[in-house]
């Protein structure tokens, strides 16, 4: 009676010490146990994924280039305040020599609604497309009303713009993601070309602005100079003989000097009117390429081989947790068979002794 006992006992805990993994030869044999899945599950894995990169995975090709970041339009205005203030002249300006921060001004809407307009020749639309169709509706019927394509087109654009800038050196890095090489290099150079325009109309508004403050200026400083010329010859006129007088002497030299005064602030200003002119006219180029945007030769997205050798790792640590997790339950179940047998056995002999006798 004692001897079964001692041997259901050990029944017991044997099969939780033969389920356990205690050395390296354990593991061997799970992997061994279930080579299959753990070969199989890359080789499938793989598999979907070429089949989904060669029909869905779209070629992605980037276009980059480097442009000078400069000051913007302000220091003309800046200047002519300077040389106003000189004379005591309040110049409201109401900036500072503003730095143009070119990543904020290529990521704004407003430039991106002006690149919609642009069209470009491509290989799956057709020649002279614009942005907004090719990044909307293609070749097919709009769906939805121009309101809703341009914030849809607007949101597209946005995302297929990748800028940084050196605060070092000033240079900013300029990249277009397209599905056509030279679509990504045309979009690249136009939005540069549109960054130079946007400035240069900004500027030509505030060198406009400047000129109109310098022509009311002009007109204010002239009655006042006339007004002084004026009570300089009143003066003049009345008192011809001031020798002898040091309180006319005095009222002389301050009138004569206010009409100096004047005179300096009417010259300065008309030159400075001279100067806004030819600056409102004037057609430079405010954007710097360093590196202009060429044609890309290969496709940066996707990365089939990469993507490939990636999942293939993934799903071969995968088809090692499932051979683990398979070798666990197949453990447990066994142990579940032989529990359920010696339950069994531990009933017939309780009732063979119960009625046996």
């Amino acid at each position: 009676m004692k001897n079964s006992r001692a041997s259901l006992s050990s029944n017991k805990t044997a099969p939780l010490a033969g389920g356990e993994i205690k050395s390296f030869a354990d593991v061997t044999l799970v992997v061994a146990n279930h080579i299959k899945v753990i070969f199989l599950l890359p080789i499938v894995f793989c598999s979907i994924t070429i089949l989904y990169l060669q029909i869905f995975g779209e070629p992605v090709y980037v276009s980059s280039s480097k442009i000078l970041s400069s000051s913007g339009g302000g220091h003309r205005v800046t200047q002519a305040a300077g040389i106003a203030a000189q004379f005591g002249i309040n110049f409201p300006t109401n900036q500072s020599e503003p730095k143009w921060v070119y990543p904020e001004i290529i990521k704004s809407r407003m430039l991106a609604k002006k690149m919609l307009k642009q069209k470009y020749d491509t290989d799956e639309f057709g020649p002279q497309k614009t942005l907004l169709q090719i990044l909307t509706y293609g070749n097919e019927q709009p769906k939805f009303s121009i309101d809703t394509l341009e914030i849809l087109a607007v949101d597209a654009f946005l995302k297929l713009i990748d800028v940084s800038e050196n605060v070092k050196t000033g240079i900013v890095k300029l990249s277009i993601e397209s599905s056509e090489p030279k679509l990504a290099a045309k979009i690249n150079r136009s939005l540069i070309s549109q960054l130079d325009l946007h400035q240069k109309s900004y500027n030509r508004e505030q060198t406009s602005e400047t000129r109109k403050f310098i022509e009311e200026r002009i007109l204010e400083v002239e009655r006042e100079l006339m007004s002084a010329e004026e009570n300089l010859k009143t003066f003049m006129d009345r008192n011809r003989r001031i020798e002898n007088s040091p309180s006319l002497q005095l009222e002389k030299q301050r009138l004569s000097r206010e009409v100096t005064v004047l005179t300096g602030v009417f010259t300065t200003l008309k030159q400075q009117l001279e100067t806004t002119k030819i600056q409102e006219f004037k057609d430079s180029d405010y954007v710097t390429m360093i590196d202009p945007p060429e044609i890309p030769l290969q496709k940066s997205k996707p990365k089939k081989m990469l993507i490939v050798v990636l999942v293939g790792i993934f799903s071969a640590f995968l088809g090692l947790f499932l051979a683990f997790v398979l070798e666990f339950f197949a453990k447990s179940k066994k142990e579940e068979k032989e529990k359920i047998m010696q339950a069994r056995l531990l009933v017939k002999r309780n009732l063979f002794e119960i009625f046996g006798r």
